[in-house]
């Protein structure tokens, strides 16, 4: 082992301590940037690119090559989670947020001027996978600096508190990008309930992912404010920062590896089927007709996504509140409860969506709560299973491993098993309710990680 080039001197006394403002501030504005940026992509990859990039004649299939470039993120995720967790470990919290932001902030703005398959053909597509793919590859490195910027400057007996703050990137820039959208579509309405107006299609779209520029702006500027947290600090100074803290924490902590993967497990499927999934199901016509071959709930795009965005409240609201139930009780026996919630959950869909309005609101109020409750714990749980040395890398790898476990496939498969059931969610929610149960398992397998020492 062997000290790195970094911006904290090893004969400093002590780094400067970040007040609790900045720590809450840096780590939720940038995720929240970063879900932002996601959030854009999964709206119009149901709403906009099937008609603008893969446009096959056939809305089902157009719609699944739109989610397998939304899925390909998801296998870039753990490239970024090893460069950006290089650089974490060795040479810094801070330089390697400002890079993975600036990463993500300059992919989404591309892809807010790309051609379209109508001007370029093929090329289109093609150039909107490599956007994709730099978009992954940045909130590879993002969520796991986020989470440790939180979570090494919390409080004794708060670090589960903190650590909701990154977590919180998820509802609130879910809000601002749909909420986004849903101005947009209002300003330019269409008189087709199966597709957006023609203003909407010719550049409206493109308005979310440019304004993404402001935010990322703004996001730096807190940023570049931060200093390294104690915890890397005294890595530093006691010469324990590895060269390959990959294969580090593969030799030494393989096992936390493994069981951090599968703790994210349920939650990455059950994200994904409540934001991603359930917009497409939403806005599916009653009955199958020559547009569109499954059928669902009927929703116009407006309808659907305000409701949406009222889950969404729950989602942020259950989030908090798991904070400070997972610094009380403990991590793990928060989410074995959380997560056998999901299982039941996965398993009422049918009777919960086919209750009409009130039905579907309580699916998506129920949903998005035990999302926030299986969300929240994580931003410090997945930090708190390695050392100082290797934390960033082995939360990123994890985090990310279980993204093309989870996320990756969830739309995919989501859609599939809809077909296979013949328009039914019912396989749907069978497939979340087994997901859950692989996390129930690797919980049981699983140690507290409460009152473990983070400056070790």
């Amino acid at each position: 082992m062997s000290a790195p080039t970094t911006s904290v001197a090893p004969g400093a006394t002590s780094a400067p301590a970040n007040p609790r403002s900045r720590v809450i501030l840096a780590s939720l504005i940038g995720t929240t940037i970063e879900f932002y940026d996601f959030y854009v992509y999964a709206t119009a990859a149901v709403l906009v690119f099937p008609h603008l990039f893969f446009p096959t004649g056939n809305e089902t299939t157009a719609l699944l090559s739109s989610f397998a470039v939304f899925g390909a993120a998801m296998v870039a995720r753990p490239l970024g989670a090893v460069f950006f967790g290089h650089l974490g470990d060795k040479v810094g919290r801070k330089t390697t947020l400002v890079a993975a932001l600036l990463t993500m902030g300059i992919a989404t703005f591309l892809i807010g001027v790309l051609p379209t398959y109508a001007i370029v053909g093929w090329f289109a597509p093609l150039l909107l996978v490599l956007l994709r793919l730099a978009q992954g590859f940045a909130l590879g490195g993002e969520w796991s600096g986020a989470a440790l910027v939180a979570t090494e400057n919390a409080p004794k007996g708060k670090r589960a508190w903190y650590g909701t703050f990154p977590q919180m990137g998820a509802p609130i820039g879910f809000i601002i990008a749909n909420g986004l959208f849903l101005l947009i579509a209002l300003i330019l309405p269409s008189t087709d309930p199966t597709r957006p107006s023609d203003a909407f299609l010719d550049w409206g779209w493109r308005i979310p992912f440019l304004f993404s520029a402001v935010m990322v702006i703004v996001g730096l500027w807190v940023r570049m404010r931060l200093v390294e947290s104690d915890a890397f600090t005294n890595t530093v100074k006691r010469g324990k920062v590895v060269k390959l803290p990959l294969g580090a924490v593969i030799k030494s902590n393989w096992r936390q590896l493994v069981l951090g993967t599968f703790f994210m497990l349920a939650t990455y499927v059950l994200f994904y089927l409540m934001t991603t999934f359930s917009l497409s199901y939403g806005r599916a016509p009653l009955v199958a007709n020559e547009v569109s071959k499954l059928p669902g709930l009927g929703y116009s795009y407006n309808t659907f996504v305000l409701m949406l965005i009222a889950g969404v409240v729950f989602f942020g609201i259950f989030t908090l509140l798991s904070g400070p139930w997972a610094d009380k009780f403990g991590r793990r026996k928060t989410l074995i409860w959380v997560t056998l919630g999901i299982i039941v959950f996965g398993l009422l869909w049918v009777p919960l969506l086919g209750a009409g309005f009130i039905g579907v609101m309580a699916w998506l109020i129920i949903g998005f709560s035990l999302m926030g409750m299986t969300f929240g714990p994580m931003g410090a749980l997945l930090p708190e299973l390695f050392p100082t040395n290797v934390r960033y890398t082995g939360s990123g790898v994890s985090y990310n491993v279980s993204s093309i476990l989870g996320a990756a496939v969830a739309p995919f498969i989501a859609v599939w098993l809809w077909g296979l059931a013949d328009g039914s969610p019912f396989l749907v929610g069978v497939y979340l309710a087994v997901m859950a149960v692989i996390t129930l398992i690797a919980l049981l397998l699983g140690k507290e990680t409460k009152d473990v020492d983070i400056d070790r």
